[in-house]
């Protein structure tokens, strides 16, 4: 078996330790290279089995010999060209073992509008002047409803972590898949308006696919509570920028705590960067010392598990999209 390994954001280094350990999971007799990215790819990828990494159309074309990609990244859309789509190449992510920390960055996010610490920081020293009117504004989490769409580990990472705040949760995901985590009973998405107008916070951790592109537009912002905040760690696509913006210029919508944004990077002039309400991180939450190790640990677990004919853990249907 011969396994490609390609380094990247998500994958900065690969130990010698590290590379030992696929090898030894991919069996005797495997040869595994490792290389900086996805132009150093294409000379060993035409006869390479089994690939850790991205897969752009153009890798793609020349991996005749390709039956299985482990993504490197959480999200997979950027796999979904149809010629992967529709081939009979397996695809794994690590799908279920990033929600911990963009969780994480989503309830820090969510504290800097409802505690206004992003005001703070923003005023430096002379924060103390705005220290009354701050103190007017600032929320507290205890009591209120965080609607959580999608629910998978990114869902469920934010509803233990809404819990511990002493928020109650509301979820709906495209599957029908079980309640906990402290959501009693997860809903069909058909319930999304029942959701969104009864929520205080509303949580997008569902994956970008056809079916999700601009789901938060302006029908979707039209039905939220009066005042509700919008948080986003997954994919910003999910939203329709023009709609977020009139949602926030309008008042309807009480602020966005945003680590995706509609488009990436996000122009200096947008008008996302001109309301107090509106934090944003650089496409950061994904980030996280222990990613790394836990995809390498389900890679060669699935390494082990392809050789002997099992199920890989975390596949992905293709045509669904996640």
């Amino acid at each position: 078996m011969k396994v490609l390994v390609m380094k990247g954001l998500t994958l900065p280094e690969v130990s010698a330790a590290a590379a030992a350990q696929i090898e030894e999971a991919a069996g005797p007799g495997a040869m595994v290279t490792v290389v900086d990215g996805v132009r150093a790819a294409f000379e060993p990828a035409p006869s390479c089995e089994v690939v850790l990494g991205p897969m752009p159309r153009s890798l793609f074309e020349k991996a005749k010999a390709l039956r299985w990609v482990h993504a490197t990244s959480s999200g997979i859309d950027e796999f979904m060209y149809p010629e992967f789509r529709d081939s009979d190449v397996l695809l794994t992510s690590e799908k279920g073992l990033v929600g911990g920390h963009l969780a994480d960055t989503g309830f820090g996010l969510l504290l800097a509008i409802t505690r206004r610490i992003a005001t703070a920081i923003r005023l430096g020293a002379a924060n103390w002047d705005a220290r009354e009117a701050m103190r007017k504004e600032e929320l507290e989490l205890e009591g209120m409803t965080m609607g959580i769409v999608g629910f998978g580990g990114t869902g469920r990472a934010m509803a233990r972590r809404g819990g511990a705040f002493g928020m109650n949760c509301l979820a709906v995901d495209a599957m029908p898949v079980l309640g906990g985590d402290g959501v009693e009973e997860v809903w069909p998405t058909s319930r999304l308006p029942e959701l969104l107008s009864a929520s205080d916070v509303v949580a997008i951790c569902c994956p970008l696919t056809p079916a999700t592109k601009h789901l938060f537009d302006d029908a979707a912002f039209a039905v939220m509570k009066n005042g509700a905040i919008l948080v986003d760690v997954t994919r910003g696509e999910i939203v329709d920028g023009d709609a977020l913006v009139r949602a926030l210029a309008s008042g309807r919508l009480g602020g966005a705590a945003l680590d995706v944004a509609p488009m990436e990077p996000l122009p200096a002039d947008h008008p996302l960067w001109s309301f107090d309400n509106v934090v944003m991180t650089p496409h950061t939450a994904g980030a996280s010392q222990f990613r790394a190790p836990r995809n390498l640990a389900r890679f060669c677990d699935n390494l082990r598990r392809y050789r002997a004919g099992e199920d890989l853990v975390g596949l992905i249907d293709k045509h669904a999209g996640y």
